[in-house]
């Protein structure tokens, strides 16, 4: 049995253009430091296998800083390190992976055609191929068929499950005859898997740190132990930031009210976007003092309006039709409620009522 940890697109030194200047090389910094949470991770669990499965940097210009730090971090795993690099970190003479001398343990795939590694002491082979270029329609696995030898296979690639793409084709039939215990993927931000085609179990263990509010909640990497025809990977959250989006209702409250209910204990490290819901009067929301608010509470925090306009309910009520038939009954069950609750409920059934009649989508 091995214990593998599966991590991908770490895009190191992302520009992180909706940040002021100064944020964003504090959050490249903290990309180097999870290169060492990654390190720790696998030391502390014994991994044998680190599989990162491309785009660890995003593009070609990166910080002296950064090489430094992957070269010193990847150099105190003691385990063995693969990286299969992707479209963003495409393999070339002139590619930062070309820049250092790699510690002995880090094995850098440099083909764009599958290559084997193996690992008699470890009773297993690793199979990879690099992108060479920022695009690739040819499909690496079709036709490969691990060798039936007792060992365990893995594979670490830069791959797209969508059929025709030019980021590094793969499918579930190529996937199921491959023969591989464990594909450890790259290339999709959002977890998937482990899931099994065939007799592999395959997985992309998404983004380890996210970057913008299209990379919502924890990020990490895949941990667990593989052996034939047994694989049990589960997420290990690295990351030290998360983007969230938070909705607060403002129907019933004061907006200032709703929203510091909502708002966490103390400074939370994440990027929070809260969008106010719900129903309102003809009176506006003042965004900049509702931010000034919950700046304290978050690392970085905006506030949008996502209101409707309140529509009086009752104001077709005397009309000679099925809707003022069906407001007139609403309204006088409306007086007969007997507590705030049982109004409440009266005027919401009232304005789902009235949505249906009208043939809308939500109540007004």
């Amino acid at each position: 049995m091995l214990k593998v940890i599966h991590g991908a697109d770490f895009h190191l030194d992302a520009p992180f253009h909706a940040l002021p200047p100064e944020k964003a090389a504090g959050r490249r910094a903290e990309q180097r430091e999870l290169l060492f949470r990654l390190a720790d991770l696998a030391n502390r669990e014994g991994a044998d296998l680190v599989l990162l499965s491309g785009d660890l940097f995003d593009g070609a210009e990166i910080y002296g800083e950064t090489l430094e730090a992957l070269e010193k971090a990847l150099g105190s795993i003691r385990g063995q390190v693969f990286i299969a690099p992707g479209n963003h970190d495409f393999w070339s003479a002139r590619s930062p992976y070309a820049a250092l001398e790699w510690p002995e343990n880090v094995h850098i795939f440099t083909e764009p055609h599958l290559e084997t590694v193996e690992l008699p002491e470890l009773g297993c082979t690793v199979y990879g191929a690099a992108f060479t270029g920022a695009h690739r329609s040819d499909r690496v696995l079709e036709g490969f068929h691990a060798p039936e030898d007792g060992k365990i296979h893995l594979l670490v690639l830069h791959a797209d499950g969508t059929p025709n793409s030019t980021y590094g084709p793969i499918t579930e039939e190529d996937l199921a005859g491959s023969g591989l215990d464990y594909a450890a993927l790259g290339h999709i931000h959002a977890r998937i898997g482990p899931r099994r085609a065939g007799a592999t179990v395959w997985a992309y263990p998404g983004c380890p740190e996210g970057r913008g509010f299209d990379e919502l909640g924890d990020k990490g990497v895949l941990c667990g132990s593989v052996e034939q025809g047994n694989v049990q990977m589960d997420f290990v959250p690295l990351c030290s930031r998360r983007y969230l989006i938070r909705e607060v209702d403002v129907t019933a409250r004061m907006p200032e009210e709703a929203l510091r209910e909502a708002l966490p204990e103390g400074e939370s490290p994440d990027f929070c976007r809260i969008l106010l819901t719900g129903e309102r009067g003809m009176e506006g929301l003042d965004l900049e003092k509702l931010e000034a608010l919950a700046r304290p509470h978050y690392y970085s925090v905006s506030v949008r309006d996502k209101t409707r306009m309140r529509q009086d309910l009752w104001a077709r009520a005397e009309e000679d039709t099925l809707t003022g038939l069906f407001l007139r009954a609403m309204r006088r069950r409306l007086e007969e409620a007997h507590d705030e609750e049982a109004r409440a409920a009266v005027e919401r059934a009232a304005r789902f009522g009235l949505a249906a009649l009208e043939n809308r989508e939500e109540p007004q």
